[in-house]
């Protein structure tokens, strides 16, 4: 996310619930580039491969949601909640 951004740093944040685990990754940078959600980065990725293409693929694959957008205040935020199988609560 750093990388597409054009920021330092950003937030990741982790919670486990009983039933699903949830990340959320927020940054300050520049937002949606011209890159963002064409799943092809630098190097060019493939479309499914990387990016958040990719990852919205790969979510939805567990059966989770997932959300990326610009933010309110500036900046960007990709989310996901995936549920957790009976055996690993």
């Amino acid at each position: 996310m750093v990388r597409h951004a054009g920021t330092r740093s950003c937030q990741v944040s982790i919670d486990c619930r009983d039933e699903e685990l949830c990340i959320e990754v927020v940054d300050d940078g520049r937002g949606r580039g011209s890159t963002a959600g064409t799943g092809h980065g630098r190097g060019n990725a493939p479309a499914g491969g990387y990016g958040l293409v990719g990852m919205r693929e790969r979510v939805g694959l567990l059966h989770g949601e997932f959300t990326a957008a610009p933010r309110p205040e500036g900046g960007f935020r990709v989310t996901a909640s995936l549920p957790l199988p009976a055996g690993v609560r």
